[in-house]
């Protein structure tokens, strides 16, 4: 008994020193997932989301704020609020637009100095000022920018736009940077500037980070140097294996113990196998994927296999863009969402996942991950 002691110490101690560090190994403080109107968002370092997450989440010149109306916004210093669409942090992309519906307008004024945005790929158009009259049987306004009475007119010939503005009462009333891709007629004219504004930004940099899939973050309350952390959603379940691990070896003493008062009580190995073997045998209860899950009351607390099937699945195409609720990540396990990858919408919120991730939460929860509201069979 005291050499089977002996011999578990060291085993225990050796376990914990290998099996803690890597949990260690994550920051020390915590970056919640944000919410803004009726939808959940994996908001990651750079940015953070002001009043929900605090302040070491975020770099300087990132904060996102949601709005009454439930827009997440961000702010550049010199040009106002944007609203946000997307964030690619792979790419260091965020894609911005402007709440009120004229993007245009905001190229205009659009001044990047003091934030820490690069604008995209570009080209330079210059904008006129026609009377209706002269636009109208040839050339196609820029919506948002043109009245009853003056249509605006975009091009990306300087020299056009000249002589435009020498032979009609058109005026050249500025230029703008959009992106290359605008649809372009012969005089390199486009009528769509009312777009999304991509804005990229290079420090701090956290590409090399986000490709293999982790998340950049502080290294301390300091607030100075920047590390590259597992992500968590993916982590999870290498840290509950790594906490049973540890359970089990703190209490291999008290099995032990327990495994040699059965023997001197019971001096019989087989009655004493026979015994553990009988208790071990009530206490399993098996749980099929095809069937609900069911706790020790008896109430189902878990969806069946038909029914997670009859909610839609689809396969996303290179937009990424979801059926329901356009999220850019996975509100369980808070990966990004890629091309080709199978998703699942549950039919009253239009809450969408990962299909395996969604498919293993309904057996075991029954409820939306988001909203917590409890789905019944798509309607066929």
């Amino acid at each position: 008994m005291e050499g089977l002691k002996v011999f578990l110490h060291p085993l225990i101690v050796t376990v914990i020193l290998i099996i803690l560090p890597p949990l260690l190994a994550a920051p020390s403080y915590d970056c919640p997932i944000s919410f803004c109107g009726s939808s959940a968002y994996s908001i990651r370092f750079p940015f953070r989301m002001l009043g929900q997450q605090p302040a070491i989440c975020g770099y300087p010149g990132f904060d996102l704020r949601c709005s009454k109306q439930g827009v997440m916004l961000l702010n550049l210093p010199n040009s106002g609020e944007f609203a946000v669409r997307n964030i690619d942090y792979r790419s260091q992309v965020v894609q911005v637009y402007d709440p009120l519906g004229c993007s245009a307008s905001r190229l205009l004024t659009l001044d990047l100095s003091g934030s820490p945005f690069l604008s995209s790929l570009g080209r330079n158009y210059t904008l006129l000022s026609c009377p209706v009259e002269v636009t109208m049987s040839r050339y196609i306004p820029v919506g948002c920018l043109s009245n009853s009475t003056f249509s605006t007119v975009a091009t990306k010939s300087v020299s056009f736009a000249i002589r435009l503005a020498n032979r009609t009462a058109c005026r050249i009333i500025g230029s703008v940077w959009i992106p290359i891709s605008a649809y372009q007629d012969q005089e390199g004219l486009t009528s769509n500037l009312n777009m999304d504004i991509s804005l990229t930004w290079d420090n701090p940099n956290c590409q090399d980070c986000a490709a293999v899939g982790g998340i950049c973050g502080f290294t301390n309350t300091t607030m100075q140097d920047i590390a590259c952390y597992e992500n968590p959603g993916k982590s999870s379940k290498k840290a509950m294996i790594a906490l049973i691990i540890v359970s089990i070896a703190l209490a291999l003493p008290a099995i032990a113990a327990s495994i040699a008062m059965a023997w001197y009580i019971c001096r019989d190995y087989r009655r004493a196998a026979t015994w553990i073997a009988t208790a071990a045998t009530r206490n399993i209860t098996t749980v099929t994927p095809e069937n609900p899950t069911i706790s020790h009351h008896g109430l189902v607390i878990g969806l069946d296999q038909l029914t997670i099937e009859s909610y839609t699945k689809v396969i996303l195409g290179e937009s990424k863009r979801l059926p329901g609720h356009d999220d850019a990540t996975c509100s369980i396990c808070l990966s990004e969402y890629d091309v080709k990858e199978i998703v699942r919408c549950i039919p009253e919120c239009r809450h969408c996942f990962h299909a395996d991730c969604i498919d293993e939460w309904l057996k075991m929860k029954g409820t939306c991950p988001v909203c917590r509201n409890s789905p019944s069979p798509a309607r066929v």
